[in-house]
């Protein structure tokens, strides 16, 4: 998450993984092509940073999306939202699915049984 965006540098907080919390600074950066056949020199700075977008399961519903990513390392709050979330993406080879573990294949199916009466 951006915390600060400065002229140089951009402040961040990684939000999940092993490094979670911590700050970090993205420093701009200059790259110039190696291609030689031009008779000047070309330059261009830039933060090295990928623009990504993210919104909730139910902000999601009624939406098609080409790609989709779900952290499931934090259950669903129930059974019908990973049902909404899995059905956003138009194709099923364009689904990348987060879990908790690399051994753990599953995710938790929270109910509330007091609810349903």
């Amino acid at each position: 998450m951006v915390e600060q965006l400065g002229v140089r540098v951009i402040e961040a907080r990684i939000l999940t993984g092993s490094h979670i919390n911590d700050r970090v600074f993205i420093p701009r950066i200059t790259l110039e092509p190696t291609d030689s056949e031009t008779p000047f020199k070309m330059s261009h700075r830039q933060f090295p940073i990928r623009l990504a977008f993210a919104m909730t399961i139910n902000k999601s519903q009624g939406q098609s999306v080409k790609i989709v990513g779900i952290d499931l390392q934090n259950p669903v709050f129930n059974h019908g939202q990973l049902y909404v979330a899995l059905s956003r993406c138009t194709s099923l080879r364009r689904i990348t699915v987060l879990l908790p573990s690399e051994e753990d294949e599953t995710t938790t199916n929270v109910v509330y049984p007091e609810v349903l009466l």
